[in-house]
């Protein structure tokens, strides 16, 4: 996900957003776990994706 997509949301929908993400990374962590992973990298995918929303987030409330 890119930043500028990440901007032309409004903060309902990066909440909405980041929960998504969260929940993703939930279920990929206990896929790591159990071993059924196919791509280990994507966990750090959604971890920046996470940081990005945040960011955002902080920024439009400051």
């Amino acid at each position: 996900m890119k930043a500028t997509e990440i901007r032309e949301m409004n903060a309902e929908e990066l909440n909405a957003k980041l929960k998504e993400l969260k929940n993703e990374l939930f279920n990929l962590r206990f896929q790591h776990a159990i071993n059924q992973l196919d791509n280990p990298h994507k966990i750090q995918d959604v971890k920046r994706d996470i940081a990005r929303v945040m960011t955002i987030l902080n920024e439009k409330n400051a």
